[in-house]
């Protein structure tokens, strides 16, 4: 133990780097997805045969496939083909793109379509564009209901950056890997990437969870925060005028 933490914060602009790395995929990668997801889902919920079969035909190949095989064929595969190396940043932030953004898809897909068609109706009635349809009445109700399960997708997407280890990436993984080689020190290194990507996952839970809120509050299903203290506070002053006059 102590001669593995010796070696970790002797060597912390290592590890520093390698988390710049691992955090540099999943922003990158949770960007694509999620673009993905609103292309894939918008033309699932469209309204020409070839473009929802498209994405249908698309979405369940990235789903189908694993995403380890994903990352090896766009890493080892590709430059065959093709004769251009990716770099192995890139493949990994467009494996993770491609398959979080087809789970993303359905996601989007769901959330559009339990949005109450009296909604859809009410728009149309009111001479909206489709566009201002999506913009100001759909999509804001949609998203609230959205942000739940990208949480879970963006986690998981989290903890597949150790695959980038695989590919030759200097993540987070692979510093510590290196350090576990050099000190010999198994059970340290691998309970240190534990807590390492919990606070990640931990962090990123978080961050979307005032997002939720914030996205609720918009929408007037909540409370904002300054307007719950000012009737708390109002209810309070009530309750001891009240009291007051009672005695």
């Amino acid at each position: 133990m102590g001669d593995f933490y010796s070696y970790f914060f002797g060597h912390l602009p290592d590890v520093w780097s390698g988390l710049a790395v691992t955090l540099e995929a999943t922003v990158l990668g949770s960007a694509v997805a999620l673009t993905l997801s609103f292309v894939f889902g918008f033309m699932a919920n469209s309204r020409p045969v070839l473009v929802r079969g498209a994405s249908r035909v698309i979405v369940e190949f990235f789903r189908g496939t694993s995403l380890y095989v994903q990352l090896f064929w766009l890493f080892y595969a590709f430059p065959l083909l093709f004769g251009y190396q990716l770099s192995p940043l890139f493949c990994g932030v467009l494996a993770f793109g491609m398959n979080y953004g087809a789970y993303g898809s359905e996601v989007v897909r769901g959330a559009l379509n339990a949005v109450p068609r009296a909604q859809w109706e009410a728009a149309v009635a009111l001479n909206m564009t489709p566009f201002q349809r999506m913009r100001r009445v759909i999509l804001p109700q949609a998203w609230v209901q959205m942000i739940p399960p990208f949480t879970n997708l963006l986690i998981q997407l989290v903890k597949c950056t150790p695959l980038l280890w695989l590919i030759q990436a200097a993540d987070l993984t692979t510093v510590v890997q290196q350090m576990r080689d050099r000190t010999g020190e198994t059970t340290w290194a691998y309970l240190t990437l534990l807590v390492l990507y919990f606070v990640l996952a931990y962090a990123l839970t978080l961050l979307m969870n005032a997002l939720e809120r914030h996205a609720a509050v918009r929408l007037g299903r909540r409370p904002a925060a300054r307007s719950l203290l000012r009737s708390r506070s109002a209810e309070g002053a009530r309750r001891s005028e009240t009291a007051g006059g009672a005695r």
